[in-house]
């Protein structure tokens, strides 16, 4: 049999053509791999081959670099992540052949996933569910990825009730179908599984809600135990109210999604969309005008969520009720980053509260609540300097001010402020729309292909650049957004379920850019671009002026850049 030539590090191996990546670490001495006595000292779970990450069980099949993966790590968490869900399906499947499992969201640290019929889910099925789960995990059976011809993979899922991954496969073309299997489960995974289900030790299935059950992951950080479950009710009503959306729509998943493009049905169901979204602001400022106290609203919510074209479309929804408002950006309170705290690499955290003005704020703000008449600041981030607005502005009975920006949940924020004078909107992009029934589309995800196209748009950002700060964004997040959101009185989601048709084809060619030599950002990019692969474009003339989405690919009638 020929041999591949693969590299790692300065070191080269000759080894037989058709071996695994686990054969090829094993060749290089890399013990640790896949290894599932070894889990508390961080065994390899899967390689960047050619810089592309792969599962352990990946058949090479050209010459390659290799470079292991351990699972304690931000790709081994991915992998690890995706690999329960899979390990869940694959029990439910044994377990309930008739029935339909679909994963429906993140909450905190988990995913919820739910049956797809009327009948009732005991704790006694989730037990059930979970010790069959356990008893696959002890077996320490192989995960190997398997291909099939693409009629038979489409009869498969369509007899084992798999409907959104045939809607799914019915917009695809591809000769072969790359899935994997465990025994005689077969199932898509769009990301690297573990090879070994003995890898899979640290999890929990719980009874979630009425319908529901919750599988618990454990946290980057701490990959050896879970943390004290935290219930978020606030953040699954509003997935629940989007999924209910979600059936109005008609549309749960990407499949049928691609399948209304196919249909040239696709500008209507914008339109329903969009009113959809419309109505909820409305709502959000009936809900504001009722509380007679509320002198300032703040808007919150991470990168990417739309936050200045929300407030905007909310500031309308308010006029329309009889009110004045004046917007506020919280931007325009930074301190020069000279003066900013410091982050883990010893650059400006502005991230931070600390890199905002506080003090200065809480003056402006009282001021204004005081009736008096105030130039608002203004931050020029190219030359780092705050200079002030020209025109002065000034509270009346009937106005509002409307504050935008990362740290509107943080109560230091407004500590000298009246508490009932404050209503707090929390937004975020939260994707209701599944690739299939057992693959999520990611939040993160999701903002991340918003953020690059605008940031390409308005600022010259190349992907890999947007690319190489996210874990940046994301560490501020975590620390700055994410543990005040239950602080909001009302949350929003901003996603629209149309919208990656939309992003799509102006994400695809930045993310074609990013090159092997660019590290994590190329493994980041790739992994994008698999994933983009199943989205069918949506023409963007379709998109309203005013929609939120203008924000990120432009065109917008707000002027939002």
């Amino acid at each position: 049999m020929k041999d591949i030539i693969v590299k790692h590090g300065a070191e080269i191996r000759n080894i037989p053509i058709g071996s695994t990546v686990e054969d090829a670490l094993i060749a290089f001495c890399i013990v640790k791999a896949c290894d599932t006595s070894q889990y508390s000292d961080n065994p390899y779970v899967g390689a960047l081959v050619n810089h592309e990450l792969q599962s352990c069980s990946k058949i090479l099949s050209s010459d390659c670099t290799i470079e292991e993966v351990p699972l304690f790590g931000e790709m081994g968490k991915r992998m690890y992540r995706h690999s329960i869900c899979y390990l869940l399906c694959c029990a439910v499947s044994m377990l309930y052949p008739s029935r339909r499992l679909v994963i429906g969201h993140s909450l905190g640290d988990g995913y919820y996933f739910s049956f797809d019929d009327d009948l009732t889910l005991q704790k006694s099925d989730v037990q059930t569910i979970s010790d069959c789960m356990q008893s696959l995990v002890e077996q320490n059976l192989p995960i190997e990825e398997v291909a099939l011809p693409y009629e038979e993979a489409l009869a498969y899922f369509s007899e084992n009730h798999f409907d959104q991954t045939s809607a799914l496969l019915a917009t695809h073309n591809e000769p072969v179908i790359d899935l994997y299997r465990l025994q005689g489960y077969l199932d898509i995974s769009y990301e690297p599984l573990l090879c070994k289900t003995g890898l899979l030790q640290i999890w929990e299935l719980k009874p979630y809600q009425e319908r529901g059950m919750l599988l618990r992951y454990p946290r980057a950080y701490n990959f050896a135990s879970l943390d004290t479950f935290n219930d978020n009710p606030l953040l699954f009503s509003i997935f629940k109210e989007y999924k209910a959306w979600g059936s109005i729509l008609k549309v749960q998943s990407l499949g049928q999604l691609n399948h209304l493009g196919n249909q040239n049905t696709i500008e209507s169901f914008i339109r329903l969309a969009e009113a959809l979204q419309q109505k909820k602001i409305a709502n959000i400022a009936d809900q504001i005008n009722i509380h007679s106290n509320v002198k300032a609203v703040f808007i919150a919510g991470p990168s990417s969520s739309g936050k200045t074209t929300f407030a905007h479309k909310l500031s309308i929804q308010l006029q329309v009720l009889g009110k004045r408002t004046v917007k506020i950006s919280l931007d325009s309170y930074y301190f020069p980053p000279e003066l900013a705290p410091r982050d883990q690499d010893n650059k400006p955290d502005l991230e931070a509260l600390e890199a905002i003005d506080v003090q200065q704020f809480q003056k402006d703000l009282s001021d204004l609540f005081d009736g008096k008449e105030l130039h608002l600041p203004m931050y020029d981030f190219k030359t780092a300097t705050r200079s002030y607005e020209k025109e002065s502005v000034q509270m009346d009975k009937r106005t509002i001010l409307i504050v935008e920006g990362i740290h509107g949940m943080n109560p230091e924020l407004t500590a000298s402020i009246d508490r009932e004078s404050i209503f707090r909107v929390y937004i975020s992009a939260l994707t209701q729309l599944n690739l299939d029934d057992h693959n999520r589309i990611s939040t993160t995800d999701n903002r991340i292909i918003r953020r690059m196209v605008r940031d390409n748009r308005t600022r010259g950002t190349n992907a890999e650049n947007t690319l190489n700060m996210w874990p940046s964004v994301r560490r501020g997040e975590d620390a700055y957004i994410f543990p005040y959101q239950n602080n909001a009185d009302v949350m929003i989601n901003s996603a629209l379920d149309y919208e990656l048709g939309v992003l799509s084809p102006y994400a695809q060619p930045l993310l074609r850019m990013v090159k092997p030599s660019a590290g994590k950002a190329y493994e980041t990019a790739r992994r994008l671009l698999r994933f983009l692969e199943n989205v069918n474009p949506i023409p963007d003339t379709l998109v309203p002026d005013d929609s939120l989405l203008r924000e990120f690919i432009g065109g917008s009638e707000f002027d939002v850049i």
